[in-house]
């Protein structure tokens, strides 16, 4: 089995995916609220339904990256 040939060193090696975590919340935070911006102006020259739910995707894009970075916070 797999497991039999550990090193031993996992605990001194190991890497936390918190870094990368919190890199990809901000990264769609961003780009969430950037997209969710740009949708609500096409929605509102158009008058289109298509870019109001492309904003609102954007929108709760945003939200959960939000919360995901307070839980991130809150972890520390």
């Amino acid at each position: 089995m797999w497991l039999r040939n550990r090193e031993g060193t996992e605990p001194l090696s190991a890497r936390s995916p918190v870094r990368a975590r919190r890199i990809l919340s901000v990264i769609a935070l961003v780009v969430g609220v950037a997209l969710a911006v740009f949708f609500v102006q096409r929605a509102m020259s158009t008058g289109a339904d298509v870019w109001r739910w492309e904003a609102a995707i954007a929108g709760f894009v945003a939200v959960v990256a939000a919360a995901d970075l307070l839980v991130l916070r809150h972890r520390r």
